[in-house]
C-alpha cells in the first residue's frame, strides 16, 4: 500500500501534527511519500526526508502562502493522480479535515474522519473514531480509492527525525482560479499553547461565576506552571467570561491531551466530545453529582477558588519553579 501524507504548514513551518500523520503511516508500513504545499517550504520538505518520506512532493508558489481550500484540493488531487497512491492521510487540523472532505467529494470516494486510531487490513484503512458525542468508538472502512483518513492530533507519535534523505520533486501549481481570495489570517493563539497541540489543558467552566476574573486567574497561573494550555466549557463562553477561542467541545475544539484538568466544568455530553479522549482527566467540582466525575480518573469535591491555587503551589514546589 502506498500512502501520501499530507504536510501542512504555516507561514513556512510544519503544522506539528502533521508529523505524528506522518509517524501512523510509517507505522502501517509500505510506501510513504509525503506532499507539502505552502511558501517557503524548503525546510519543511527536507524535514519530511528526514522523518522518513520516501519520496517528496513540494509545490511551493507565493499563491499557496495562505490555505486556499479550492486550490490546495487541486493541487492534492493533482498529486494524487500523479503518485497513484492508495490512500491520503492528514492531520484533523481545521484546513485538514477540510482538505480530506473536499477531495473525497470531488473524487467520489469515502472520508475516514477524525481517527483515534489508525490500521491496514488486507491493504485497506481501518479507523476507530467516535460517535454520539465520544460515547462510543467505532471501526470504519470506506469504499472506493484513495482511502482518505484524518487523524486526530496527539493521536500518535510523531514520526523522529532519523537523518535519512530523500527526493524531493517539484510540482507546479494547479492551474485553477480561486473563486474566493484569502486576504489575510489573523491569528488567535500567538504566544499561547495551542489547545489542540498542548500535553497539558487547563480549563474553566460555569464554576467560576461568582468571580470569573479571578477564576480564569487562577487557571491561568496554574497552567503557566505546568506548561499548559488554557481552556473553557461552552458554559463560560457564553457567559462571556473567556472567548470563543478557548472553547473545548462539540462546537469549539477536540483536543486529546495527556492529562486534562476540568475546574469548575459539570461535564455536559457536548463537552465531553470534545475532551473525553484525554488520557487522565483531573476534575474539580463542588456538586459530587456533576457528570464530569463520572469519566474523570481523578475527582475532588470542592471549591476551585481554594482546590485551584492549592494545586498551584503544589505543583510550583514539586517542579522547583
Amino acid at each position: 500500500m502506498k500512502t501520501l501524507v499530507f504536510i501542512e504548514t504555516d507561514s513556512g513551518v510544519a503544522v506539528g501534527s502533521s508529523w505524528e500523520a506522518l509517524g501512523k503511516a510509517l507505522s502501517l508500513g509500505g510506501e510513504v511519500e509525503a506532499l507539502v504545499i505552502g511558501h517557503a517550504v524548503e525546510a519543511v520538505a527536507a524535514e519530511a526526508g528526514a522523518r522518513g518520506a520516501t519520496k517528496v512532493y513540494r509545490i511551493d508558489d507565493p499563491s499557496r502562502a495562505l490555505f486556499d481550500l479550492e486550490l490546495y484540493t487541486e493541487d492534492v488531487k493533482a498529486v494524487l493522480a500523479e503518485t497513484n497512491a492508495d490512500a491520503l492521510l492528514a492531520s484533523h487540523t481545521g484546513n485538514g479535515r477540510d482538505l480530506a472532505a473536499a477531495v473525497g467529494f470531488d473524487l467520489g470516494v469515502g472520508v475516514i474522519a477524525d481517527c483515534l486510531e489508525l490500521k491496514a487490513e488486507d491493504g485497506k484503512l481501518v479507523g476507530t473514531r467516535p460517535i454520539y458525542s465520544g460515547n462510543i468508538l467505532v471501526d470504519v472502512r470506506v469504499d472506493g480509492r484513495p482511502q482518505i483518513a484524518t487523524l486526530r492530533p496527539r493521536a500518535a507519535a510523531p514520526a523522529p527525525v532519523t537523518g535519512a534523505t530523500a527526493p524531493i520533486v517539484d510540482v507546479a501549481p494547479a492551474a485553477a482560479k480561486a473563486r474566493v481570495q484569502v486576504q489575510a489570517v489573523e491569528r488567535a493563539e500567538t504566544g499561547e499553547i495551542s489547545l489542540t497541540d498542548a500535553s497539558i489543558i487547563v480549563s474553566g467552566g460555569r464554576g467560576v461565576a461568582k468571580d470569573p476574573d479571578l477564576g480564569f486567574k487562577l487557571i491561568r497561573e496554574l497552567a503557566q506552571v505546568l506548561g499548559a494550555a488554557v481552556g473553557a466549557s461552552r458554559a463560560a463562553v457564553d457567559a462571556g467570561f473567556i472567548p470563543y477561542k478557548y472553547q473545548v467541545g462539540q462546537t469549539g475544539k477536540v483536543v486529546r491531551p495527556d492529562l486534562y484538568i476540568a475546574c469548575g466544568i459539570s461535564g455536559a455530553v457536548q463537552h465531553l466530545a470534545g475532551m473525553g479522549s484525554s488520557k487522565v482527566i483531573v476534575a474539580i467540582n463542588k456538586d459530587a453529582e456533576a457528570p464530569i466525575f463520572s469519566v474523570a480518573n481523578y475527582g475532588i469535591v470542592g471549591d476551585l477558588f481554594e482546590i485551584v491555587p492549592a494545586l498551584t503551589r503544589a505543583a510550583k514546589a514539586k517542579l522547583n519553579r
